[in-house]
């Protein structure tokens, strides 16, 4: 296996460095507006009450201590336990409800993206890892409910402390306020500054986070491979050389946190040192009493403490803006299969691609259908064949409206596909590929994938049909049988049997199969074999041919190549007359029996 090669850091956008994306979480906060304004109200209950408590500092030292009167110290240590039991109450009614919001939010914008993706083209996971796409439903929904759970809850708390402190401050002395005051704006040139290289840094971190699961999954995911061909050591290598460059640049995230969390501290501790000097001289001068500068140095100290809790909290809501710009791409990720399809469909019609043109995205220049017809009629069997890259896999793709066709026409009874309503038309045809896609779970989930509303006595008789019984029976848990990841503890042959029971359960009109045999030994392709036959009887069935000696009876071949049909016939006229079919055939069949002796006539001149 190559090495992967590491993805580009994000580029510092003028966008990235806003809060732009974190407004998408307003319309989820909305939903639950009623816990909001509770949680708001705590929130703002809760700031007061803390600032309150300078208030009985004050009695403590001019009623309590400098007139040792036990009386004003009762008062004040009375007044203290209030707040504090007003505070406990407040804080229990804020921090459930902010973390119920961010669980909620975060469960509810995890549901949507998920959602979003189902419904996103597969061209997309073909230039997305969904390794990264996992890491960002995940790490990145993670993010965000911490953000809305804490950061955001510390952030307004704050937010309102430094406020109430700083009017407390102003009536308590104006001149100590302006001292402290000059240290605000100092403070906040760090804070902006690197403010924005702390949210450059946490989005390369995410990027290179998600690299080092994308490549983790991949790995693990080809286990065998990896340990066949002994290369365990190089993707020990190679896995630690992207964690390494993870940590790098999450180590250079966290030195730019932590210069912006000291240069806060250092340049506000200098203005409450300015203030100390000066208040210290009011107080023996006679100018203020004690508890006027205890009260003063405690908002000070609430004041420089949310200050410092803001420039922190800064740099998590620059974290999170990185993480919301992620999710909101895959929320708003559009289809490129536009489903506005209204006509009805009705059963039996005949397939048709009519001058059909189709190429991919990633290869505008290169057509993989051109000047394509094809004719396909209602409960016949046809087969396509041709070499590797003729087109054969496009049909399918178009056929499931995976793409649409760049130019010319595939209709179903003369109507376009597009304009059938996308669900109703997949709910017509069915695929069996040639390596069948299963699921996490056990037997009867992953065959009754083909009918959400069938019964256990409908999955048995699928699995019937597709002479399944035999080795479920033979199961520990029978149907209940769990499988593995993609049916690993499955043999091929198996997993075949089980694709073809889910098609058969699903009953579809039009059924695609990409030669489902090529790959099975003989006993697994006996079985496959008769399956086939019960599941193709009386369908439209269009077969992918890898190997001819499968598709002799179908009731019409198409020879495809260079994206063209180049013949269409039976198997012994197009032995007769397709040169391409005849070089084929003599590569398959090589024994003399194998074939009629014109036909062994016929493919040596063609070879």
């Amino acid at each position: 296996m190559s090495e992967a090669t590491p993805t580009a850091p994000a580029t510092d956008s003028p966008q990235s460095k806003s809060l732009r994306p974190l407004r998408e979480l307003l319309g989820f906060l909305w939903p639950h507006k009623s816990r909001l304004i509770i949680a708001s109200a705590a929130l703002v209950f809760t700031a007061m009450t803390q600032l309150s408590l300078g208030y009985g500092i004050q009695v403590l030292i001019d009623q309590g201590f400098s007139n040792q009167s036990e009386e004003g110290l009762r008062r004040a240590v009375l007044f203290m336990v209030a707040v504090g039991f007003a505070m406990a109450c407040g804080s229990f009614v804020r921090f459930y409800m902010v973390s119920w919001l961010g669980e909620r939010v975060s469960a509810d914008l995890r549901r949507d993206v998920f959602n979003n993706l189902l419904t996103v083209h597969p061209g997309f996971y073909e230039k997305n890892h969904a390794g990264e796409i996992m890491s960002r439903i995940t790490t990145d929904t993670t993010l965000l409910q911490t953000l809305i759970g804490s950061s955001v809850s510390l952030a307004a708390r704050n937010a309102l402390t430094l406020v109430g402190a700083l009017i407390l401050m102003s009536l308590t002395n104006i001149k100590l306020t302006l001292i402290m005051l000059i240290g605000v704006p100092l403070t906040l040139l760090p804070v902006l500054y690197l403010g924005r290289r702390v949210r450059a840094l946490s989005t390369r971190s995410q990027t290179s986070i998600a690299n080092v699961g994308t490549r983790a999954g991949e790995v693990l995911q080809s286990i065998k491979i990896v340990q066949s061909f002994q290369r365990e050591s190089m993707e020990r290598d190679v896995f630690e050389r992207d964690v390494g460059i993870a940590f790098d640049i999450a180590k250079k995230r966290i030195q730019q946190r932590a210069w912006l969390m000291a240069c806060a501290i250092f340049l506000f501790l200098g203005g409450m040192v300015g203030m100390l000097w000066t208040g210290g001289q009011d107080v023996i001068a006679g100018r203020m009493s004690g508890g006027d500068l205890g009260a003063f140095v405690f908002y000070a100290v609430m004041l420089g403490t949310a200050f410092a809790t803001l420039s922190e909290v800064w740099g998590d809501l620059q974290r999170a803006a990185g993480a919301a710009e992620r999710l909101v791409e895959l929320l708003h990720q559009n289809s490129d299969i536009v489903d506005t399809g209204a006509a009805s469909i009705a059963d039996g019609q005949i397939l048709e691609a009519k001058d059909l043109l189709f190429t991919y995205p990633s290869r505008p220049l290169t057509p993989a259908l051109e000047h394509f017809n094809l004719r396909i009629t209602p409960g016949k069997t046809l087969a396509l064949v041709g070499p590797s890259g003729a087109g054969k896999s496009t049909i399918f793709e178009l056929l499931q409206r995976f793409h649409d066709p760049s130019g010319g026409a595939l209709t179903y009874g003369s109507v376009p596909l597009a304009d059938f309503p996308l669900q109703e038309w997949r709910a017509k045809t069915a695929l069996v590929p040639q390596a069948p896609i299963l699921f996490s779970g056990d037997i009867a989930y992953n065959i009754g994938y083909g009918n959400p509303d069938a019964s256990q006595h409908d999955i048995e008789a699928a699995a019937e049909a597709a002479y399944a019984t035999e080795f479920i029976g033979r199961l520990p848990d029978g149907y209940q049988s769990e499988i593995g990841a993609q049916g690993v503890q499955l043999s091929g042959g198996q997993r075949q049997r089980i694709a073809l029971a889910r098609a058969i359960l699903k009953n579809p009109e039009i059924l695609l199969l990409d030669e489902a045999t090529s790959a099975l030994d003989t006993e697994s392709e006996h079985y496959v074999q008769l399956a086939l036959e019960e599941l193709t009887r009386g369908r439209t069935t269009i077969i992918i041919a890898h190997r001819l000696s499968t598709i002799i009876n179908a009731d019409a071949i198409a020879v495809i190549d260079g994206g063209s049909v180049v013949d269409i016939g039976t198997h012994s006229e197009l032995l007769a007359r397709c040169h391409l079919y005849q070089r084929l055939a003599s590569m398959q069949f090589k024994e003399a029996d194998s074939i009629t002796p014109e036909e062994d006539n016929a493919a040596p001149d063609a070879a």
